[in-house]
């Protein structure tokens, strides 16, 4: 019996896709094992960049809407729907790619883009909201999204409150009657594999700003400024959500769901791997291939490979990874159900070219994997 080998890897941030990690692996494979191979190429993602795309794949129809950026620039932007049910990816309209060559802006940045996306899924008649929340580019609690939904923002003054994370430190109440009106009988699920807080040392400011382009200061006044949200929005709802788990991700969006859509929160690792059939395509596999760009302590707190290993080991079947990284000591390895992985910074120690070059590279992973892991 010929083996058959399982590549269900996630993206390569800033290099490659999931689909091109998932062929250039193949091409290596296939390169190396002269013998009859049966290949099954089931690329994957954890709710951020991708996910939408393996909804389309998946059966999902694409539909466009004309949306806002992050920062207020007209997007043309897509979600996906099936049987009542709309597939809406953050980073499609509110995620940091759409900022390349403009700059970050982590006061401004808005998720309003991502709540015009919500309300042309409802007007168009779905009835259940799936938000997968990884990539944002933004720091505003989920304000411009529900906005964009009909809540209302007020100063101190009486003024509207204008968009981003930087806004507010001014707001002093939301009104929300006509968003309610809006979604109610909406059922909204968040897909998502981050369960830090919303407020605090472990809260979405000051762990996920940074890379939004958040300075110090910058970090300071984005917490002042969801403090004061939490506060109105739990004044609001009689719902405190600041301290639940997931409630800082994707800039605190995963707050606004909880406190104010009523939202569930969910794996977006198990929901794609679901989206895919892998528990199905595994049962066939005599080895899987995982992988990400970096392999460390935030792959052992459910992202992608780690899911995929999971179910892998709950069918007996290996895994291996492939990555442009590993800090993950084997033991961690290991406890992840992962036997080994494969780096590109083996082959290719200069971080630049290694990313530059990341196709080739992976296809030499291909074959270091093809000559010592099949038979």
């Amino acid at each position: 019996m010929n083996p058959s080998v399982l590549i269900a890897p996630d993206k390569f941030k800033g290099s490659l896709s999931a689909d091109e990690v998932a062929e250039s692996l193949a091409t290596g494979l296939r390169r190396r094992y002269r013998k009859n191979l049966d290949i099954d190429s089931c690329p994957i993602a954890d709710g951020g960049d991708g996910t939408l795309d393996i909804a389309v794949a998946a059966g999902f129809r694409r539909v466009y809407v004309n949306a806002e950026g992050p920062t207020g620039e007209r997007i043309l932007a897509s979600y996906a729907e099936r049987d009542g049910v709309a597939f809406v990816e953050l980073a499609e309209a509110s995620g940091l790619r759409r900022l390349a060559g403009r700059g970050l802006a982590p006061l401004t940045a808005s998720t309003y883009g991502t709540g015009q996306l919500i309300a042309d899924a409802i007007a168009r008649g779905n009835r259940t909201i799936v938000l997968a929340i990884g990539g944002s580019a933004t720091s505003d609690g989920g304000a411009g999204l529900v906005q964009a939904l009909g809540a209302q923002l007020f100063s101190a003054g009486g003024d509207l409150l204008e968009r981003g994370g930087g806004a507010l430190v001014r707001i002093e109440r939301v009104e929300l009657a006509d968003m309610k009106g809006r979604i109610d009988g909406i059922e909204f699920v968040i897909a998502s594999d981050v369960d830090n807080p919303l407020l605090g040392p472990y809260g979405a400011a000051p762990v996920f700003g940074p890379q939004k382009g958040a300075s110090q200061e910058d970090i300071g006044l984005l917490e002042r400024g969801l403090s004061l949200w939490a506060a109105v929005v739990t004044a609001a709802t009689g719902k405190y959500a600041a301290e639940a788990a997931g409630s800082g991700a994707a800039g605190g969006v995963g707050f606004a769901g909880i406190a104010m859509l009523n939202a569930t929160l969910s794996s977006g690792a198990d929901m794609v791997l679901d989206l895919v059939r892998f528990s199905d395509r595994v049962r066939d596999a005599s080895l899987v291939i995982t992988g990400e760009g970096s392999l460390d302590g935030q792959t052992l707190r459910g992202k992608g490979p780690a899911r995929v290993a999971r179910r892998a080991g709950q069918a007996g079947v290996p895994v291996v990874a492939a990555a442009g990284r590993c800090t993950l000591a084997r033991k961690g390895l290991l406890a992840a159900g992962i036997r080994q992985a494969y780096t590109l910074d083996a082959i290719e120690p200069d971080l630049s070219l290694s990313m530059a070059n990341a196709g080739q590279l992976l296809e030499r992973v291909g074959e270091q994997i093809a000559e010592h892991e099949l038979p």
